[in-house]
């Protein structure tokens, strides 16, 4: 999916910018329809356009039918009268069998002597008007999923402003400076597309080319807007939709405009369609970027080839050797998607949960995930490494576990927080961890200098901290068993005496005892 989604990215680009140095009409057509076949992958591609009696066979490629290249069809006949008549993209896995088409004996016999059974065909609009259809046709039953009709509409879209832009160059080149004026924007603009420019880009540049600020809006204000890809006045502003075929991606705005002519409404309009070709990249790309990541975190949590995944991470901006925190939250798999790419991080399923590796150098960037996902979330870390990152995932989703036992929805912490309580609620408990994480410093000491200092706590303890009793179990002096209790106290900080700190203390020292 990857590779393909790659593919058509690139032959896209390649439109863009073979179409952008066209102005002979007939070598725009050709390219059209050859880029069409070229990115559906399709049998044949070909392309009618309008005149008033109805739609006619202009261009073919992969078409081997005299009968079939010569072919007329009146409005609302045949799959592309009713493409041309409705200014709607209609899409057939079998088109003989197909009842929505009003079938006439020359276009049935014209696309049975082609061969075709699977036809897409999407108009080619300018403003309202449609100047013709664009196909995209096979030899054998197929589906066009939503994504390639988008695709084929969107192509379309840009098609349509070549096609104006090269014929109205040939019509009145050492005339019209408005014509001038609409290419010299509509190369830039796709220049911007070819260098990855962003929509911020586009909207500057046609903000100078029309003399007002532009503004990218994630939706349109009014239903009039949407309706369609035409410019509309809404107060003293400039509205036009982005869309991709039928979707609706957004819309741009221009203001101190409202006298706009008609030649700048139209490169308005035009800029809104390389918009939406801009934006159906980006997100084509975001899509297929977001993948590879998903499919990572599962290679890492099922234990792939280190050094692989290392490289692979790489490969999508993410560094596994640096220091992250691993977080395990309830299912929102779009919104950990997104905010693991804004962060720079990766993001995946496992389950019915969602695990994200962010990096981080402190789990206090566990709360802003779970008010970001608004979401339970389990966090553990700082690691660096692959093999770190999936043994942190098991401890965060046990701190997810027990905080869903504890109640705590909408919470987050790790097991650190939660104490002796995650260890009783966790599932496969890490009792060593626990040990660790509270009398860490002490068994170090004892293990470099031979010392005593844990079995003096559990002395300590169970003489109910008198020291009296303590020094008398233990055979010293008093003053030895102070100096051991200040070397606790210099190892597990001067606070370990307070209430919590010694239940977790001694629960840490039982554990101990009942593993040795």
């Amino acid at each position: 999916m990857t590779r393909r989604r790659e593919a058509e990215l690139a032959a896209l680009f390649e439109t863009a910018s073979e179409l952008a140095g066209m102005r002979d009409p007939d070598a725009v057509l050709r390219s059209i329809v050859r880029r069409a076949r070229t990115l559906l992958g399709t049998d044949v591609s070909y392309l009618s356009m309008n005149d008033p009696a109805g739609t006619y066979m202009r261009v073919t490629d992969g078409s081997f039918s005299p009968l079939f290249q010569k072919v007329r069809l009146g409005l609302g006949e045949g799959l592309g009268g009713l493409v041309a008549q409705t200014a709607r993209p209609y899409a057939t896995s079998d088109y003989f069998a197909d009842a929505r088409f009003n079938h006439t004996r020359p276009i049935d016999s014209a696309v049975r002597d082609e061969g075709l059974t699977a036809i897409l065909g999407v108009p080619l609009k300018l403003d309202s008007k449609v100047i013709g259809v664009l196909y995209a046709a096979d030899r054998t039953p197929r589906e066009f999923p939503p994504e390639e009709v988008a695709l084929l509409q969107s192509l379309a879209d840009h098609a349509a402003i070549a096609i104006d832009t090269a014929s109205l160059f040939a019509t009145i080149q050492s005339h019209n400076e408005a014509m001038r004026r609409a290419e010299e924007a509509h190369d830039r603009l796709t220049d911007l597309v070819l260098r990855g420019g962003s929509s911020t880009d586009v909207a500057a540049a046609v903000g100078e080319l029309l003399g007002g600020p532009v503004e990218v809006l994630e939706a349109v204000p009014t239903p009039a807007v949407r309706a369609n890809g035409r410019a509309v006045l809404v107060g003293e502003v400039w509205v036009c939709a982005v869309l991709a075929g039928s979707e609706l991606l957004g819309g741009i705005a221009l203001e101190g405009r409202p006298d706009l002519s008609d030649a700048d409404r139209r490169l308005f309009e035009r800029s809104a369609a390389v918009t939406a070709l801009l934006l159906l990249l980006r997100r084509t790309v975001a899509e297929a970027e977001n993948k590879v990541r998903g499919e990572l975190i599962t290679d890492i949590l099922d234990g792939r080839d280190a050094a692989g995944l290392l490289a692979r991470a790489r490969r999508v901006g993410v560094e596994l050797s640096d220091p992250h925190v691993v977080l395990v939250a309830d299912g929102n798999l779009p919104g950990a998607t997104h905010y693991a790419s804004v962060h720079r991080g990766l993001a995946g399923s496992r389950g019915r949960d969602v695990v994200l590796a962010l990096p981080s150098s402190s789990t206090a960037v566990m709360r802003d995930v779970a008010k970001a996902l608004d979401a339970t979330v389990g966090a553990c870390g700082p690691v660096s490494g692959p093999v770190a990152i999936a043994a942190a995932f098991e401890e965060a989703r046990r701190c997810l576990k027990a905080l869903r036992q504890l109640g705590r929805e909408k919470d987050a912490a790790t097991l650190d927080d939660l104490g002796f309580v995650g260890v009783l609620l966790g599932d496969r408990a890490d009792v060593s961890g626990y040990v660790r994480s509270v009398l860490g410093p002490v068994l170090d000491y004892d293990a470099d200098r031979g010392t005593e200092l844990v079995h003096t706590l559990e002395v300590y303890f169970r003489c109910g901290a008198n020291l009296s009793r303590a020094k008398a179990e233990l055979h010293l002096h008093v003053n030895t068993v102070t100096q051991r209790l200040d070397r606790v106290s210099s190892l597990l900080g001067a606070d370990w005496q307070t209430p919590d700190r010694v239940l977790e203390v001694q629960l840490a020292l039982k554990l101990l005892r009942l593993q040795r």
